[in-house]
């Protein structure tokens, strides 16, 4: 019997630079990880690499100027427009904002309160609610909020940032407007940009019924290349991130060549048929910030075959606690996977690139770690597997 089951490891690499060849470098990686290690490539081992290096890799940034020249294409010169719900994040979104605000002529910038689509807050939710806010229905200009909140309470309690202040220091056309009903900024401006990242489609049909002219979202700005600039025709400058002060670094493209190439480089070297997937943002939530950590448009923008669906497993503690089955008779149900329905009550519903993204970007973290790699073994193992 193993005495192991699944193992997570993060595999240090090379720095990555833009035309790096990444496909070999990371299969050189591991190769050299297995034999410094000790351990061995087999097959359905899991190869994660973060979206940050393919991206980097691939050369796929875009600058504001682009940005800003795509927004003024979409809306027109002169134009005013609503960006709406945005998410409160000096590394995902200001830079974004400075690109909007640069190619138009005024940005009324509505706010959803008391947090946002993924829990950062704009203002302490429990002095909303302490003063009986109706969230539904109440609309606040950015006077009547600091009246009714005040400047502390609208203080980020883990980064002590107001980002109000700060979404509002980037460029004098952005006025912030507060209410949670997308229809809203229709007061304002019937041309309007979407800018939150799961609700998107939503809040578009929702701004398209109430009778907007023009509506896109963040998916839809640098869809296509501006003057041989980045791109992403899935989603736009959703899941991108500040590389320089004028530079954004967007999601990686062609991801499934890139997870393929692995696989077959893999194959080559190895004689193993390996899953390989591009990971971003794990879907979890801090218990004690609030914060839904999925601030990409998705965990995963490309995988192979082999990590497509949902786990196919049986909840032990059941057939232990339940069943009065001997030891014996569990390994055989699990082997024959003969059980039942009810023995699958308290598993994870959620797809494998969701649940092995998670896992991938808990290995690696975000920091310093030079770990843009991570290999999963026994992943798709079960207690029977020796």
């Amino acid at each position: 019997m193993r005495h192991v089951g699944v193992v997570s490891r993060g595999i240090r690499t090379p720095i990555i630079r833009q035309g790096d060849p990444l496909a070999e470098l990371v299969v050189n990686s591991i190769e050299e990880a297995s034999q410094a290690e000790g351990f061995s490539v087999c097959d359905h081992d899991i190869i994660a690499v973060t979206e940050s290096v393919v991206a980097k890799a691939q050369g796929n940034y875009a600058s504001l100027d682009q940005l800003s020249k795509d927004v003024m294409c979409k809306f027109g010169e002169d134009a005013e427009i609503g960006v709406l719900f945005p998410i409160l994040s000096r590394n995902r979104f200001s830079l974004i904002l400075r690109g909007i605000a640069r190619g138009v002529k005024k940005v009324y910038l509505q706010l959803s309160y008391p947090h946002d689509e993924v829990g950062n807050p704009v203002v302490d939710p429990q002095e909303v609610f302490s003063k009986g806010v109706n969230l539904t229905t109440k609309v606040f200009d950015e006077g009547e909020f600091r009246d009714t909140f005040g400047y502390e309470k609208t203080i980020h309690p883990f980064t002590g940032v107001d980002i109000i202040e700060y979404y509002k220091s980037i460029s004098p056309n952005i006025e912030i407007v507060f209410a949670n009903d997308p229809k809203e900024i229709l007061q304002f401006t019937d041309k309007v940009l979407i800018a939150s990242i799961h609700t998107r489609d939503r809040e578009k049909k929702a701004i398209q019924d109430a009778g907007a002219e023009v509506v896109y979202t963040l998916a839809d700005v640098l869809s296509k290349s501006v003057d041989g600039g980045g791109y992403n025709a899935d989603y736009g400058v959703l899941g991108s991130n500040a590389s320089t002060e004028e530079i954004l670094k967007l999601f990686p493209r062609d991801g499934r060549t890139f997870v393929d190439s692995v696989q077959q480089k893999m194959l080559e070297r190895f004689g193993k048929h390996v899953e390989v997937m591009i990971f971003g943002d794990g879907a979890f939530k801090d218990p004690v910030a609030g914060i839904w950590e999925l601030a990409d448009p998705v965990v995963s923008p490309a995988y192979t075959a082999g990590l497509e669906g949902t786990p196919n497993e049986y909840k032990l503690k059941y057939l232990v606690d339940d069943s009065g089955m001997s030891d014996e008779e569990i390994h055989k149900k699990l082997t024959d996977r003969n059980i039942d329905q009810a023995a699958t009550l308290g598993t994870t519903p959620r797809r494998i690139p969701d649940l092995v993204g998670s896992l991938a970007d808990l290995t690696s973290g975000s920091g310093d770690k030079g770990t843009p790699v991570v290999y999963i073994q026994g992943y798709f193992d079960n207690y029977t597997n020796d």
